[in-house]
């Protein structure tokens, strides 16, 4: 209801020809659909099952250094989470519930939030600061973002933005769970850093995504391959080793400390191999083959890597280029993992439409073609025009 009556406040000032138009429709479209359903909501203590799942693995991460329960007895103690994924808990362990401020404060959904707002920040100003080069210390305007188009252009997107995040695709999961933005904010983060060729900064990023779920593992492919065409062989190395090596730092303590449950609960949990079933059972392709038995079973995960191979293919036939290529590209790869895993939800196809709606509303406006699809033209010296001889005269 608080969204309905938000959209339709949010239409009618659209339709104004008032100057602030724009701004009062987003921040009315935030408020219904955003705002007040989240306070609602964490007031209330109503959400999804997969936030008290975070909170607690928060507490036992403070308890054992470790979120993982060593035996689970229902499906509600497994942690299908890697142990980034803890610190968003770890505000409810500090915190307590007792209290109204404590309440709201130590409310993962809050946190989840944060991070995924902070990261769209990042990522825009990552995209328009120059990326070094002839071009972005050319001197003019329109080389460093400063003149009045620009900035204009920077209203509008920001606009964009804001009324992207009130749309059902964000509010909803925002609002009720929360559990998947921070990891498609961390990712489109570092799609954005390799595509201003800071390898250091997108490898961090990589990391970060990497420690909360294994699904984000197909990004550092992406991410690398836009490093290694903007920046060189050297700078795909480094961010790389970043990401490889920020992931191993943060996931090494659980896995020395409980082998056994994180294996069972992070990888075979989630793909219907665990002791518990999984809840996500959406009648997805791979879900379906998975259904008819091992054979299903195997076939599912037979196909899933073939399209993970695939995709892979093409990273190395027809490299990404800019933000917005790299993240169809990605979000093609999650799509296909998505669909043929032998146990997923719908909900999770909210990551790469995310991701690639988002690479369209941010990086747009710096988006190039790849060198190869372009025509050099240089201009030739006029030549001169032949004077005809005078005539004679008789």
């Amino acid at each position: 209801m608080s969204a309905c009556l938000g959209y339709l406040c949010a239409a009618v000032a659209a339709l104004s020809s008032r100057p602030r138009g724009r701004a009062v429709s987003v921040c009315l479209a935030l408020g219904g659909a955003v705002v007040v359903p989240f306070v609602l909501l964490v007031l209330t203590g109503t959400a999804q099952s997969e936030v008290g799942v975070v909170e607690r693995s928060g507490l036992l991460t403070l308890r054992q250094a470790t979120p993982y329960l060593p035996d689970p007895h229902t499906v509600g103690e497994v942690t299908p989470y890697l142990p980034g994924m803890a610190v968003f808990g770890l505000p409810r362990a500090v915190l307590g519930e007792s209290g109204l401020l404590p309440g709201l404060l130590g409310d993962a959904r809050l946190w989840c939030a944060v991070a995924f707002l902070g990261c769209l920040w990042a990522a825009r100003r990552a995209i328009r600061r120059p990326a070094g080069g002839p071009s972005a210390i050319g001197g003019g305007p329109s080389a460093i973002g400063g003149g009045p188009s620009a900035v204009g252009g920077g209203a509008s997107r920001g606009y964009a933005v804001g009324a992207f995040v009130a749309s059902p695709a964000v509010a909803l999961p925002l609002c009720v769970s929360g559990v998947d933005l921070p990891l498609t904010g961390l990712l489109f983060l570092a799609l954005a850093f390799a595509a201003r060729r800071r390898p250091v900064a997108a490898g961090l990023a990589l990391a970060a995504a990497c420690s909360l779920k294994w699904t984000a593992w197909p990004a550092v492919a992406v991410a690398v391959t836009l490093l290694a065409h903007h920046g060189g062989t050297r700078a795909a190395v480094r961010g790389a080793v970043v990401a490889v090596g920020g992931t191993v730092l943060l996931v090494l303590p659980s896995a020395l400390l409980s082998p056994g449950p994180l294996v069972q609960q992070v990888f075979a949990f989630p793909t219907g191999r665990g002791p518990f079933e999984t809840p996500a059972a959406s009648p997805l392709p791979g879900r379906l083959l998975a259904d008819l038995g091992p054979v299903g079973w195997y076939a599912a995960v037979a196909l899933l890597l073939a399209g993970g191979l695939a995709v892979f293919v093409s990273l190395l036939v027809r490299p990404p280029h800019d933000l917005v290529s790299a993240a169809d590209r990605l979000a093609v790869g999650l799509c296909v993992a998505f669909l043929l895993a032998p146990a997923g939800r719908f909900g999770y196809l909210a990551l790469p439409v995310t991701l690639a709606v988002l690479a369209r509303l941010v990086g747009s406006a710096h988006r190039k073609e790849p060198a190869h699809d372009l025509v050099v033209r240089t201009s030739r010296p006029a030549r001169p025009t032949p004077v005809p001889a005078a005539r004679s005269a008789r």
